[in-house]
């Protein structure tokens, strides 16, 4: 078994890197942008599979993913963790349709609660303490999840029929066009300094230097990792400007 995520603030590299060490404590876990990920996932009969959800929808880098290497699942086990702020409908479903149009066989699904890390938007903003309750509580979930799993029984959320209408009228419907492929809307401020910190965490490759300044290509994922790392607050996606660093560590 192998544990692979897309992660952009740490929410999602958490969970299933907890979940994969509860059910198998020898087994390893690697970044979707890990250059031997293919490799690896062709390597094991097993797969973990965990993304954030974006409206109601996986990443498009997820769902990129699995159509350009779609010769590589037929035949694994793959079980779906999707993390979500507040709704996610059937965020275990979005790939979890794809998977198996590909020959895999769905292990289940799980959808964990946690902090928000939409960066440039008040919305979801919570407190320090209210977020340390939310990630205990999926810390919890997860350990009761992992339990199940090692008995054999596997948990299935976000993937039937009901959670697929919830994720379709609930919000994938009226934010499609935000999720049907990259996006070209990444803001960078002239407030950046050149660090190259973006440019070394984008999952995509999709941060470039000019004149000593980042600059955006056409091809940002949403993961959201270069606005919570940058030390300017120079980078925005949705919002106009930063309203909090959503990272992962603040809540442990």
């Amino acid at each position: 078994m192998i544990g692979v995520y897309l992660s952009g603030t740490g929410n999602t590299k958490h969970c299933v890197e907890k979940l994969v060490s509860f059910i198998d404590s020898t087994a390893q876990c690697f970044p979707l942008e890990n250059p031997q990920i293919e490799h690896l996932i062709e390597e094991q009969n097993a797969i973990v599979l965990g993304y954030p959800t974006q409206f109601s929808n996986a990443p498009f880098m997820v769902r990129d993913f699995i159509t350009r290497n779609s010769s590589i699942w037929k035949g694994k086990k793959v079980f779906c963790v999707n993390t979500m702020g507040l709704f996610s409908g059937d965020g275990t479903g979005c790939t979890a349709r794809i998977l198996k149009k590909y020959g895999a066989e769905i292990l289940g699904g799980l959808q964990v609660k946690m902090p928000d890390s939409v960066c440039d938007s008040k919305l979801l903003k919570k407190g320090i303490v209210e977020n340390r309750q939310i990630v205990q509580n999926a810390d919890k979930r997860i350990e009761q999840a992992s339990e199940e799993i090692r008995r054999g029984k596997y948990p299935h959320e976000g993937l039937s029929f009901i959670a697929h209408i919830k994720g379709l009228l609930g919000q994938r419907l009226w934010f499609y066009r935000k999720t049907v492929g990259y996006t070209d809307k990444l803001k960078i401020s002239d407030a950046c300094i050149g660090c190259g910190l973006c440019i070394k965490e984008c999952p995509m490759g999709n941060i470039q230097m000019k004149n000593q300044a980042a600059v955006s290509g056409n091809k940002c994922t949403m993961c959201y990792r270069c606005i919570s790392l940058c030390p300017q607050k120079a980078i925005t996606l949705l919002g106009e400007q930063v309203i909090e660093q959503c990272r992962f560590e603040k809540y442990i």
